[in-house]
């Protein structure tokens, strides 16, 4: 690898978020290979979850940030994980007085770029300081561009529900339709307030407006269209890093789920899991679980408790856990997803599209269901199923968004099915995908690119 021209020293501000503080790390540990030094600022507490990850200390600093105390938000509060979605709010509120400490810190380190997602005013800080800025979304692109083309539609007319249906003029992919449910919650997420009065997209939007480059974790074999969208619309530098794949996994599966997947014949088990943070309500937590049992595959599903249970038995249904015994496993804690994929009995994995999730499930050879629960994994499982069809997306609702046992079961038996057009046109499409995205150089291709930008901002 060549050598860099210029020595970096990055500063890196991510949301407080575990699937945002993560996929920065691993950006930092790509650019410290290359020599680069980092200033990485996270939660005091939060800090020592993340000590593991810093592969290269020696040129990357962890630094505590102190949560300043809000009105409404625990004291003992510093990610997502910490509180529910109600109180996310305060905690981006917490997260806005942070700025003088940010400042201090950057006075006293001098970065030459300060690389932040959702804190917004970060741009106007670093500009005053005489340090570049650069706004990296981890988002996937394709739901940054939908929401940008509908906020840009918003600003010309007022738009009524049916319109919402269809992408808006000008939006790349005319393959992406949403239902009425996915439309009202669409709606509800333009006015959702992230922080003291500031909506989520505002927030977003002010970040890209005056920040010197937006950057995003993707790649454009598989988002190009919404890549050469969004760069047509910020008119400003565009930095891919490509997937930022974690660096290989050097732990063993524990022997506990070794053994038992090894029980099974090779990709005959269902994997399902749903991100650390979603709660599902009691009766869709129910649906889930007999639709499992009703596959007659064995499966194993990481899921947090629903709403109003403390563990996951306690929310079974009736006689659920003696029908499925020794085929089937609810698991109520955290467990090593990507090794669990890796394993040659998973077949199938029922994913609600967080986009760590869905990179793991393209990078995996197992057949892809999906089952998305919020706004940006919609438009992820949409890309997966209507554009790429390379996965299997489970039926809800039109009106209410709720899926049956049944269609659970008929999506992963479509998927899973090798004799079925469908099975067979997911499968091949998947294969292919993974191959591009494993391919020889390619994220070192994207990485390198990433730091010439950076380069080129600081001059």
């Amino acid at each position: 690898m060549a050598t860099p021209q210029l020595q970096l020293h990055v500063a890196m501000y991510p949301w407080f978020a575990i699937g945002h503080i993560s996929p920065f790390l691993h950006l930092a540990n790509k650019l410290a290979r290359r020599g680069h030094r980092i200033s990485f600022f996270l939660p005091k507490r939060t800090k020592a979850k993340f000590e593991n990850l810093n592969l290269h200390p020696h040129l990357i600093t962890l630094f505590p940030i102190t949560i300043p105390q809000v009105d409404g938000l625990p004291s003992d509060a510093e990610t997502t994980a910490d509180v529910p979605f109600s109180l996310v709010t305060h905690l981006m509120t917490a997260m806005d007085r942070t700025e003088k400490d940010l400042e201090l810190l950057l006075l006293h380190l001098k970065p030459n770029i300060v690389i932040f997602d959702a804190a917004c005013w970060v741009p106007s800080l670093a500009r005053r300081l005489g340090i570049k800025s650069v706004q990296y979304i981890v988002i996937s692109m394709i739901s940054a561009a939908y929401v940008e083309s509908v906020e840009k539609l918003c600003q010309e007319k007022n738009l009524d529900a049916d319109e919402l249906v269809h992408p808006p003029v000008g939006f790349p992919d005319s393959s992406i339709k949403l239902q009425a449910h996915e439309v009202r919650l669409l709606a509800s997420f333009m006015k959702l307030e992230l922080g003291s009065g500031v909506r989520m997209h505002d927030r977003i939007s002010t970040g890209t407006k005056f920040s010197d480059a937006v950057g995003f974790k993707g790649c454009r074999e598989l988002e190009g269209q919404y890549a050469e969208y969004l760069e047509t619309l910020f008119g400003k530098p565009f930095l891919l890093s490509g997937l930022v794949l974690p660096e290989p996994n050097s732990s063993t599966l524990d022997e506990k789920w070794a053994e038992w997947l090894a029980g099974f014949k090779p990709g005959s088990v269902i994997y399902c899991a749903f991100g650390s943070e979603w709660r599902m309500h009691h009766d869709q937590f129910k649906e889930l679980l007999l639709g499992l049992e009703l596959t007659g595959f064995p499966f194993l599903a990481a899921l947090k408790a629903p709403i109003g249970f403390e563990s996951v038995e306690a929310a079974f249904p009736e006689g659920f856990k003696e029908r499925v015994q020794g085929r089937g496993i609810v698991h109520g804690g955290w467990v090593q997803q990507t090794l669990i994929l890796e394993h040659p009995s998973i077949g199938c994995f029922i994913t609600h599209c967080g986009s760590g999730s869905l990179l793991e499930a393209l990078l995996n050879k197992c057949q892809i269901v999906v089952l998305p629960n919020i706004l940006d994994q919609i438009l992820n499982a949409r890309m997966i199923s209507s554009t790429l069809k390379a996965g299997v997306e489970v039926e809800k609702g039109e009106e209410d968004g709720l899926f049956t046992k049944e269609s659970v079961c008929k999506a992963v038996k479509t998927a899973m099915d090798d004799e079925s057009e469908v099975g067979r046109e997911v499968r091949a499409n998947h294969l292919k995908l993974r191959k591009l995205l494993l391919s020889k150089d390619l994220e070192n291709t994207y990485i390198d690119s990433f730091v010439q930008k950076l380069q080129e901002l600081v001059g």
